[in-house]
């Protein structure tokens, strides 16, 4: 089932999730969903805070990225078969800082180049709370550390600096009002009612 991703200006995407454990009810099919909707949406990673639920849960399929000519072979390789999720990740950081144009499902049509990390560590619980640590390396440790932020209660707009942050907040607030195109599924915390 296609849930609607919530936008903009709803609080819980501002909210560090919970972790959860092997009980949690109905956590395969809320997987399912959240594969689906993030393929609707043509993301490449979706976390549980986006879909209106506040645990530290989130999906990846960085293998869209694989097809980049810029990248080396070996970038390739990493990020063609990168489908992943992580249940209650843990990261550690490291290597220098580079910018990437990012954007977000929960934020559409506002992109900004972001500082993040090159290099991460991250530990998680996979689909059958099997345990995990990697390595992570340019774009996937990218992408993972975007919806790690998530699930901490941290947009890519938060990084952004203060101008940057001025010049895009009339594009925030019509994202939080619904005064906005978008060709999935979305809820607005602002929308009027006969929406």
């Amino acid at each position: 089932m296609i849930l609607p991703i919530v936008a903009y200006g709803t609080s819980v995407l501002k909210k560090k999730g919970k972790d959860i454990n092997p009980e949690y009810p109905d956590l395969d099919q809320l997987l399912v969903n959240m594969w689906e909707t993030m393929y609707e949406a043509k993301g490449v990673g979706l976390a549980a805070p986006q879909v209106g639920i506040g645990i530290r849960v989130f999906i990846v399929d960085a293998s869209p990225f694989a097809e980049d000519e810029e990248l080396t072979e070996d970038e390739q390789k990493q990020l063609a078969g990168f489908k992943k999720v992580f249940i209650n990740p843990q990261i550690k950081e490291s290597g220098e800082e580079w910018a990437f144009n990012e954007g977000c499902l929960s934020i559409p049509d506002v992109r900004e180049d972001v500082y993040r990390q090159e290099d991460i560590e991250v530990h998680y619980f996979d689909e059958n709370f099997k345990e995990h640590t990697e390595v992570l390396t340019g774009l996937a440790a990218r992408v993972v550390q975007h919806e790690f932020d998530h699930v901490e209660g941290v947009l890519f707009t938060d990084k952004l600096s203060p101008l940057k942050k001025r010049l895009i907040k009339g594009k925030l607030n019509n994202i939080a009002k619904g005064n906005i195109d978008v060709n999935y599924k979305m809820r607005f915390p602002l929308a009027s009612k006969k929406r």
